[in-house]
């Protein structure tokens, strides 16, 4: 999936807008619940060496809220590692380079949308 798709996703399933809180970030955003606005979903991009990974070119990624017995077994999955710059226990990181399924992606989104809802 790419920046757009999630944006598209999250609008066309969630009702959600992406908010831009950063201004020393500018392509970074969250999405969050209406009623609560608690994030669910965090995108960014960050440096392969932030995540263990080799290379040097920016790495598009999301930040999901997972059930902590599901972290463990999900971070053995290409493509999906401990959350970056987030609680790891309950946060995943996932890659958006094409590593993890587009479906695996909008499931994980709609469970960390259950989640913090």
């Amino acid at each position: 999936m790419t920046r757009n798709d999630i944006i598209s996703f999250c609008r066309d399933f969630y009702g959600t807008e992406p908010d831009y809180p950063w201004e020393s970030i500018p392509d970074a955003f969250v999405e969050r619940h209406p009623k609560n606005r608690k994030w669910y979903l965090l995108l960014m991009s960050v440096s392969p060496k932030h995540l263990g990974l080799e290379g040097e070119k920016a790495l598009d990624i999301i930040n999901l809220k997972v059930d902590p017995l599901m972290a463990g077994s999900l971070r053995m999955s290409r493509g999906i590692m401990p959350a970056y710059h987030m609680n790891k226990e309950k946060w995943i990181s996932v890659l958006l380079d094409g590593s993890v399924d587009d479906e695996q992606i909008k499931d994980l989104i709609n469970i960390s949308y259950m989640l913090t809802k």
